[in-house]
């Protein structure tokens, strides 16, 4: 689990001294790396009774031609760079701004996977 409340420092590096506590509702999550395979979905509840839904594996995506503003489904082949990570490229793993290459061509996600559950993507000219 992590923990996103205020830092313990000042951006100068001086410590704060703590008022309180932590609390239950600064903990988040730990993240999902969603990876090319056959597609798995998982919903979360979140907080003011929301949902999330977490896409665990995906094979698809929803690829948008800016030329004419088309979109088609298209099969997910591999990953092909993803500025996140240097090793999720070699581990397969989808995140916002990663390349991908599908049937159609090269194309940039535009979702968050983790968060949204669908892949949608902008074709790379």
């Amino acid at each position: 689990m992590k923990w996103q409340g205020r830092s313990k420092r000042t951006p100068s590096g001086a410590k704060i001294t703590p008022v309180r506590g932590k609390r239950k509702h600064e903990i988040g999550r730990e993240s999902t790396e969603t990876y090319v395979s056959e597609t798995k979905r998982k919903n979360i509840a979140s907080r003011g009774c929301n949902r999330k839904y977490r896409l665990l594996r995906c094979n698809e995506a929803n690829v948008t031609n800016p030329a004419d503003g088309t979109t088609q489904k298209s099969t997910i082949e591999n990953v092909v760079e993803n500025p996140a990570n240097v090793h999720y490229m070699r581990r397969n793993i989808i995140t916002k701004g990663s390349v991908i290459k599908t049937g159609l061509g090269n194309a940039k996600v535009t979702s968050r996977p983790g968060q949204d559950g669908v892949v949608n993507a902008v074709l790379i000219e």
